[in-house]
């Protein structure tokens, strides 16, 4: 017989840690990998809109969303230890989307000022992406004030920022789509 998707446990505001473990839905440690998982859902989105146009930024995504899997389920297991490994997340993944920043980054116009999120469809997607990032990594610093995490977590969290907001603009550039910049007196 196949298992149902509701367990009817979560209903009074709690859910389960790897482990087992009962907290409140808005634990700190929740909000950590779940704002990580909104934003493997978002990179979903991102990989949609750009399929096709680029096979080395396609294979990339597919590695974060699996990356960003592993990341989730380290921060939802509770850690006695900050250099406890992140399983199947390293220093080389790190490199790796620094490699791919400074690859697309070469393509691009030097930046005359700040720019606004637009453009095209793929690049909203990585201006919602790098946004999201940057929140989940806040959760992550908010965390690791409280418990034990291995800072590879927030610096992964941190380059992917940077990979999105670069991305955002290969995009538009790519396209021939003329940035937008901020204009304060606007």
């Amino acid at each position: 017989m196949k298992s149902k998707v509701y367990t009817l446990t979560g209903d009074k505001g709690t859910t389960s840690l790897v482990g087992g473990q009962r907290v409140a839905k808005d634990d700190t440690r929740v909000e950590a990998y779940g704002t990580v998982d909104e934003l493997n859902a978002h990179i979903g989105m991102l990989a949609h809109a750009i399929k096709g146009t680029d096979a080395a930024v396609e294979k990339l995504l597919f590695t974060i969303q699996n990356k960003l899997f592993n990341l989730g389920a380290y921060l939802a297991t509770e850690q006695n230890d900050a250099q406890a490994p992140v399983y199947g997340l390293s220093d080389e993944d790190v490199k790796a989307v620094e490699a791919m920043i400074d690859a697309l980054d070469e393509q691009l116009p030097p930046m005359r000022g700040f720019i606004l999120p637009g453009g095209t469809q793929a690049s909203v997607c990585c201006d919602i992406c790098r946004t999201v990032t940057r929140r989940a990594e806040r959760r992550v610093v908010t965390l690791a004030a409280l418990k034990p995490l291995n800072p590879l977590a927030q610096r992964y969290l941190n380059r992917l920022s940077d990979f999105f907001f670069i991305l955002a603009r290969h995009c538009n550039v790519a396209s021939n789509v003329e940035e937008v910049l901020w204009d304060k007196n606007c």
